[in-house]
């Protein structure tokens, strides 16, 4: 126990990098993926075609790739020439990776949602703008909200991969200890925190679909 009170303090900072890292990307990539689930359903060919590709790029190449290009070779790229410092570049990396992945599961949210509803919509004098807020959107949220969980939950354990820009996260802090003192009981922590933030997550959306489907009964 008092090896425990001790390693604890350090695991507990690496612990908020990591959550930090979660919180940014959730609250930036969740409002980025919607625009580009709208841009990818524009009536803009050019836009149509830019955002897919954009979409494409993301979700066919692995995270850390796009980490280390973000962090690395950002600064080769004539337009922009800066180099982000490390937790920068592991938000806008995250970010991008992520918007991508909910950009999809809410335009396939989007278009499950009957062409009726709009033309009801329309026929009481609302605005494309009004039936969106008002009609469809509440209805995506219902409808994405699983596999939106699924995303967030896979968020969590991805934040470790931050560990190769020599981010002091929770992975990073516990195997400094492991190398340190010969001993696993770090990792074993480590473990405990991710399994106790999913454990969390996985019990608030439940609780969120189980709202939803009293809600809709």
């Amino acid at each position: 126990m008092d090896y425990l009170l001790r390693i604890l303090p350090p695991l507990l900072d690496g612990a908020g990098v990591t959550l930090g890292l979660f919180v940014l990307t959730l609250a930036l990539s969740l409002p980025l993926g919607l625009a580009l689930a709208l841009a990818r359903l524009s009536r803009l060919a050019a836009l149509r075609g830019a955002v897919s590709g954009f979409i494409w790029l993301m979700r066919g190449t692995p995270l850390m790739l796009q980490l280390l290009f973000v962090y690395y070779a950002l600064p080769f790229v004539p337009v922009v020439g800066v180099r982000l410092p490390d937790y920068p570049s592991a938000v806008v990396a995250f970010t991008l990776n992520y918007a991508a992945y909910f950009a999809e599961i809410l335009r396939a949210g989007i278009q499950s949602i009957d062409r009726g509803q709009y033309e009801g919509a329309k026929a009481l004098g609302m605005s494309h703008a009004q039936t969106m807020r008002r009609i469809v959107m509440p209805q995506v949220w219902r409808i994405s909200l699983p596999p939106l969980a699924n995303e967030t939950i896979t968020l969590v354990k991805d934040t470790s991969i931050i560990y190769v820009l020599a981010l002091n996260d929770l992975l990073r802090a516990a195997r400094g200890i492991v190398q340190r003192d010969f001993s696993i009981t770090p990792f074993v922590v480590a473990a405990a925190f991710y399994l106790l933030t999913t454990l969390v997550l996985t019990w608030v959306f439940q609780r969120l679909e189980r709202h939803h489907a009293e809600h809709d009964a």
